[in-house]
């Protein structure tokens, strides 16, 4: 299959790959699925109360945890509204101003991350086929790896130095999350305007306000990079994992020593980054590459929404007393083992289904970047063909739940609050917003699915009964 120009393959008809090429009538679910058919997300209103709803809840939060102890504070009577919202913007306005520093550190990092995804050595993965290119597929540089450790390697090497301290990006954290909004609010207007007037769009619903919440442009690309893979891993999970690491130097400066409860964000945060780096030539086997659009939904979550609200844990233990949030022994090994657990059935459900994806391609040949887990491939997996033809996946973690990866991976961000006990509920926000997410995510694929597969679908859910956790829901 030799790629073309613009980085397309032509499908091969006559090896392996037929097996999955879509039928006819597939063909037709497939033209209904990139049509719009109805708003998402409670539509034009919904979307604009989202995108102006975040952005304050993110400063009020990180306002309550900072200033406030941690306590979720309100107005004392309805005489002190007018006041307390002076308050408020008096936090933001002096603790969180776009400053000239915070956009040399976002702006580098952000530089800094396209040069490497560009120079980096990769290894090419095939992508799924794209009905809206004529069912071609697309070529991914998959080079997160060397990126994230060379970035990895240069911190070091700026903190020894003195050139750039860690313990800086904590400190400024209301800074850079202001930055991080303009740049989510700035890409996601930017690209919806340079999709439209080159013609790229796809799939729009004709309102304004909620095409560029939900994105005009399905493949964005510089060069040989996807955008919109490299947003998902390059900023949000290099960021967190930074952040954790500044908490703890920043602990370290303080106390002497680093809690147990800081070095489980440090391994909690390197797990996940490490997983989408070492596993990103799984992400354009996804739903999200093969269907989502890159519009603010994606893009300001990924900019600001990850890094700056799925960190408070660190935010607080970096500005308090180790002794309000210290844990017995028995409880580290309950904290860590839970973790560690979750960790190895979201990997390993994560590379089953995507590996599976892979085989139907006629892809055999696999990547093997560290860790390798254990049944992480599936040999000869039971599945379901469906007249679309697609093949739904019935083995593995997948024949006890429709979405095993997406239990593990909200018990890893429970435990990323649980990591500071009941001091403050702030960092339980990360794993309350995330449940939600998973379940109207699910909602939308189950939709999605049913449209795409008919009675398939139905068979399928026969054989697979529960949706997340296995016999309960």
């Amino acid at each position: 299959m030799a790629a073309n120009g613009d980085g397309l393959r032509n499908r091969n008809v006559n090896g392996s790959a037929s097996k999955v090429t879509p039928t006819e009538e597939g063909k037709k679910r497939d033209e209904l699925l990139d049509k719009h058919t109805e708003y998402e997300f409670g539509g034009p209103w919904g979307v604009l109360a989202i995108m102006t709803g975040f952005p304050i809840l993110m400063y009020y939060l990180w306002i309550c945890l900072v200033f406030y102890d941690g306590q979720l504070v309100l107005p004392n009577s309805v005489d002190d509204v007018k006041p307390f919202l002076f308050r408020m913007w008096e936090h933001v306005r002096v603790d969180a101003s776009p400053n000239a520093y915070a956009w040399k550190v976002y702006t580098g990092l952000i530089i800094y991350q396209l040069l490497l995804a560009w120079i980096m050595p990769g290894y090419m993965q095939e992508g799924l086929p794209v009905p809206s290119l004529g069912y071609k597929t697309l070529m991914y540089k998959c080079n997160a790896v060397w990126g994230v450790y060379s970035t990895m390697i240069t911190a070091a090497v700026l903190h020894w130095t003195g050139i750039f301290r860690m313990t800086e990006i904590i400190d400024n954290f209301g800074h850079l999350m202001t930055v991080a909004m303009i740049y989510g609010f700035g890409v996601s207007f930017g690209m919806y305007f340079l999709t439209v007037a080159t013609g790229n769009q796809i799939r729009m619903s004709g309102n304004f306000i909620y095409d560029v919440f939900m994105g005009a442009c399905l493949n964005p690309r510089i060069g040989p990079i996807d955008l919109k893979m490299w947003l998902e891993v390059r900023i949000p999970w290099v960021i967190v994992f930074f952040m954790s690491i500044s908490g703890a130097c920043k602990q370290y400066e303080q106390f002497g020593y680093v809690t147990p409860n800081m070095a489980f964000m440090c391994l909690a945060t390197w797990l996940y980054l490490n997983a989408c780096a070492k596993g990103e030539e799984c992400i354009p086997q996804t739903w999200d590459m093969f269907h989502e659009k890159w519009g603010f939904l994606v893009i300001f979550w990924n900019f600001a929404g990850v890094p700056f609200s799925y960190i408070y844990s660190v935010v607080y233990m970096a500005s308090h007393d180790p002794s309000k949030y210290r844990f017995s022994t028995p409880v580290y090994v309950l904290l860590y083992g839970t973790l560690l657990t979750a960790y190895f059935i979201w990997d390993t459900s994560m590379s089953q289904k995507s590996r599976f994806k892979m085989q139907t391609q006629g892809i055999t040949t696999y990547r093997k970047t560290f860790p390798q887990l254990p049944w992480g491939t599936l040999k000869n997996p039971t599945y379901i063909q469906t007249t679309h033809g697609n093949r739904l996946l019935t083995d593995g973690w997948w024949r006890y739940s429709r979405k095993p990866n997406y239990v593990a991976d909200w018990v890893m961000s429970f435990t990323w609050g649980l990591v500071i006990g009941t001091t403050t509920p702030i960092p339980y926000f990360y794993s309350v917003f995330f449940i939600t997410v998973l379940i109207h995510r699910c909602g939308r694929d189950f939709e999605r699915c049913a449209l795409k597969y008919g009675k398939d679908w139905e068979r399928y859910c026969s054989v697979v009964k529960y949706k997340f956790i296995p016999g309960i829901y």
